[in-house]
């Protein structure tokens, strides 16, 4: 009988408020997704947005990590004006950057046309391109470049069959960096991967209008493939550019971790590294000067966007 009246109860209930259930439904699905969430939202705080906030702080103090912060206000960025080695790192940096991405596009386009055009064990070349992707940020690749562009290297090798006696290309201010541009662009396959999906995207029709009125490949791909690829080749320059600022691995390993020879491979990062962990380790002027780059990486972005209007074009 109680069940009975229980069912009734129910009843009225649905009757006075018949969306009720469905209220009572959307509120446990919004409560599961919510405790998926917990995990990545806690990550999230404690390792990335908590950590940042405590970097803000610091850009205003002067901490050595031994001692309590001390707050000196803009000190720490009124200080990067007459910091040379600070300009020295810029520069290298941005030749890094405006030299090897421009470079690892084109070359991550051409073997993403070369291998949309069907050709056997395409599984397997795609693979192969894509793996130093995978391994180019790592130390033992950087480690592996400086036996390749050593003294007695495999370059070097190469050229003493020609009676070309080669330099020790990490260790000459002029080709050092040239070495790790070179590596950059090795890395390629990331890239090559994400025009090979857009390739894939492009409607056929446009091809066969294309045959229909006489047009050749170079002309196909000037008015049609690249156009209608724009998207990508901005997603691609915009995430590379932003990798590129963040590069630390291959200079530090390359030059020892000094940004030698004569501060030619000093990445902002590797110099941000010594500022922070190098006697006597000034945190706080580091940590300013992860903002500075935060801006820096912020405004380009920006203005991509802003210019992205004038060459990116989509299909609609």
């Amino acid at each position: 009988m109680s069940s009975l009246g229980e069912l009734r109860t129910i009843a009225k209930r649905s009757k006075t408020d018949p969306g009720q259930p469905q209220k009572r439904r959307k509120y446990r699905d919004n409560m599961a997704g919510f405790l998926f969430l917990v995990p990545w939202i806690i990550g999230f705080f404690v390792f990335t947005a908590g950590p940042m906030l405590v970097s803000l702080y610091l850009a205003f103090t002067n901490y050595n990590l031994l001692q309590a912060p001390r707050w000196t206000g803009l000190e720490n960025f009124t200080r990067m004006w007459g910091d040379q080695r600070l300009w020295k790192s810029l520069e290298v940096t941005f030749l890094y950057v405006f030299v090897s991405v421009p470079f690892l596009l084109v070359l991550a386009l051409a073997v993403a046309v070369l291998l949309d055009r069907g050709m056997r064990g395409l599984s397997f070349y795609r693979s192969v391109f894509y793996l130093p992707s995978l391994m180019g940020g790592s130390v033992a690749i950087a480690i592996l470049w400086r036996q390749v562009f050593g003294y007695e290297g495999i370059v070097n090798g190469f050229l003493s069959f020609f009676g070309v006696q080669g330099p020790g290309w990490i260790a000459h201010p002029d080709y050092a960096l040239g070495t790790l541009i070179v590596l950059n662009i090795w890395t390629f396959g990331s890239p090559m991967v994400i025009f090979l999906a857009g390739l894939r995207q492009i409607p056929d029709m446009y091809y066969e209008a294309a045959n229909v009125d006489g047009a050749g490949k170079l002309r196909q791909f000037f008015t049609i493939t690249l156009p209608l690829l724009t998207p990508i080749i901005f997603f691609n320059l915009v995430l590379q550019i932003i990798f590129a600022f963040q590069n630390f691995t291959q200079a530090y390993v390359v030059s020892g971790g000094t940004g030698g020879p004569s501060d030619s491979t000093l990445f902002y990062t590797l110099y941000l590294y010594q500022q922070a962990f190098n006697t006597p380790m000034q945190m706080g002027y580091a940590s300013a000067m992860a903002w500075l780059l935060v801006m820096l990486i912020g405004g380009l972005t920006a203005v991509n966007f802003w210019l992205s209007k004038y060459w990116v074009f989509y299909d609609d």
